[in-house]
């Protein structure tokens, strides 16, 4: 029940808000409405005759409209709504559902509860003129019977020259709190019932609402089918004897999950995931990272702890008090009727802020002029589950909803509770990042910043012995006692020296690239195969100080390696290589580096020249 009673407690919290239409927002609806788009208006007089009436495009927000336990959750039975409803309803061609719509709406206007606006409506569907005014409006078509080809078309009204009582009903508060106070006494016969998510006394709930999650149609959270589908047989004589809610908590429960979706839901793959303090106080995204704009100031890993410590800091302004909660959940329906619960968490605000920050201090890596970053989660998902796609010359990568949405609440749960990096998934990244070949350059850049964020975050968590630890280094280790470190920084300067002889508008693959994949299994053998190649055709194409300067990297790297004993040497590389080959490459492009580079060169064509 911690769902509702937080869905109960932003309900409550947000009061302000019930009933009000803002542009580009969701309407929360009160006690006993819902919300739906409506297809025609109609603006009758104050005595109930036809005024005018208009088509409404799809993009006017939806409205705000009262409805029964039963209307709410129709099908494909006759159930008609107290007020606005369809066509099939309001017309008399319709008898069954013309008669239950006039029966509701006199019983209703009748009433102690009865609201002026009710009335022009009552008179002027009794004179059954709706379907002629509208099709000499030239809104909808008739058939030969006199009959709308379309019948589905949902109606709101307007009321004018009725003074204070005029205007939309759809925003009509006194018109709210009328139908309220009528179903409410209409029900009251059913007696109270202790409700399980308040815990009063209350009138309960017989049906729950459908359509929290708009991409889920009909799907409903609770289900109440059990006297044909026996789902609670067994266990109870009763269903309401597995839970008791009350009509009123289960209104104000749905309605803020349906309020919370529309306005901040993140659809992931078909599942819809939900994080929201209940007082409404503004939080971070789970899902993505706390610097979620690009920042070239972050280059260095100084930096980037000091940005995100002062992103933390500033997040941590925003809920302040030790009683400032967040709510994380995850939605998604298995079928059209059933809406489950996939994901739950509530933490204290500092905690989840504090989980984020670790995450992302030790998620992280270069992103190229983005200077360091954490990848988001739905990144780490498609880099590493993706289906290689190619259009127009391009690559891209086209991930499956299920895996999507089923990986992305893994790494969620990871994130928000302190697990450790899947391995599956951290093998999955080096797999691609491995063979950079069959991606464009955009792409293959993206990966490999993927792909090395999850694997110092995979090393951070099993070899750091707490999270305030730095971890893995991102700045490059010449002696790291490391052989597949040293492969990786060889690879990339490999690389390097084959480029550095390309033209401007040369589009080849290097011979380090091609032969990647073949690299990581056998490094050794591939490696004399390059060097011989750059020593016959790209080495005797340099300038004789980056000629010298790369001989001598590539000396220094063989020394390291060297250090290992022969048995090791050609065995397959750990995913390590991969952070080594980056940081190389990244140094031999970083300008500071290329001056060094070029000093070293003069040296050492000097000592050579020297030796001579």
């Amino acid at each position: 029940m911690g769902l509702f009673q937080k869905a109960v407690e932003t309900y409550d919290a947000h009061s302000a808000y019930v009933g009000r239409i803002l542009t580009d927002h969701q309407v929360l609806a009160p006690v006993g409405h819902t919300v739906k788009n409506a297809d025609l208006e109609i603006t009758l007089n104050e005595d109930g005759t036809f005024h005018s009436s208009i088509k409404l495009d799809k993009t006017e927000p939806k409205i705000v409209m009262p409805v029964t336990e039963e209307s709410e959750g129709r099908t494909s039975g006759a159930c008609a709504h107290p007020l606005c409803d369809q066509l099939c309803y309001l017309a008399d061609y319709n008898e069954e559902k013309h008669r239950l719509y006039m029966d509701q709406l006199t019983d209703w206007a009748e009433s102690e509860y009865s609201h002026p606006m009710l009335h022009p409506i009552l008179a002027y569907l009794k004179g059954g003129t709706i379907l002629q005014d509208l099709s000499q409006m030239g809104l909808i078509e008739l058939d030969d019977k006199g009959q709308p080809k379309k019948e589905k078309l949902m109606v709101r009204w307007r009321i004018s020259g009725m003074g204070a009582a005029s205007g939309s009903c759809w925003t009509n508060k006194a018109l709210f709190d009328a139908f309220l106070s009528w179903y409410t006494a209409k029900r009251a016969e059913q007696g109270r019932q202790l409700c399980m998510i308040t815990g009063s006394m209350n009138i309960p709930a017989q049906q729950h609402s459908k359509v929290i999650i708009p991409i889920k149609g009909n799907a409903k959270l609770i289900s109440a089918n059990d006297t044909s589908g026996f789902t609670y047989r067994g266990r109870f004589t009763e269903d309401s004897q597995a839970a008791t809610i009350s009509y009123q908590a289960s209104q104000k429960a749905h309605n803020a999950l349906r309020w919370l979706a529309a306005e901040q839901g993140v659809i992931q793959g078909g599942r819809t995931f939900l994080c929201w303090n209940p007082e409404g106080k503004k939080t971070a995204s789970p899902l993505m990272p706390l610097l979620a704009k690009a920042s070239p100031a972050s280059a260095k890993p100084t930096n980037y702890r000091e940005q995100l410590r002062h992103t933390l800091s500033g997040w941590q302004n925003e809920l302040p008090a030790a009683s400032d909660g967040v709510i994380i959940a995850a939605f998604d329906a298995a079928t059209t009727g059933r809406l489950a619960l996939t994901y739950y968490n509530e933490l204290m605000g500092s905690d989840f802020l504090d989980r984020l920050y670790q995450w992302d201090s030790h998620c992280c890596w270069y992103n190229g002029k983005f200077g360091i970053q954490s990848p988001a989660l739905w990144q780490i998902v498609a880099f590493a589950f993706g289906t290689r796609r190619e259009e127009n010359g391009a690559v891209r990568l086209e991930t499956d909803d299920k895996v999507m949405r089923q990986q992305v609440q893994r790494l969620l749960s990871c994130r928000v509770d302190r697990a450790m990096m899947p391995t599956d998934i951290e093998r999955a990244l080096v797999q691609r990042a491995s063979n950079l070949l069959v991606y464009d350059s955009i792409t293959r850049e993206t990966i490999l910043f993927v792909a090395c964020a999850v694997i110092k975050k995979y090393y951070d968590d099993r070899h750091c012995k707490n999270n305030d630890e730095e971890g893995y280094e991102m700045a490059l280790d010449p002696n790291k006692k490391d052989r597949s470190y040293q492969f990786g920084r060889l690879l990339a300067v490999m690389e390097k020296v084959e480029r550095d002889t390309y033209d401007s508008n040369e589009t080849r693959e290097p011979g380090a690239i091609r032969m990647q994949s073949v690299f990581c299994q056998r490094p050794m053998y591939v490696a004399s195969i390059l060097d011989k190649q750059l020593e016959q055709a790209y080495f005797p194409r340099l300038q004789p100080r980056l000629r010298a300067y790369y001989r001598s990297l590539i000396g220094q790297i063989m020394e390291q390696i060297d250090e290992f004993p022969d048995g090791q040497q050609n065995r397959p590389l750990e995913d390590a290589y991969l952070m080594g080959y980056y940081l190389q490459r990244k140094a031999l492009y970083t300008k500071k580096d290329e001056a060094n580079s070029a000093s070293s060169a003069e040296a050492s064509e000097q000592s050579i020249e020297n030796d001579i």
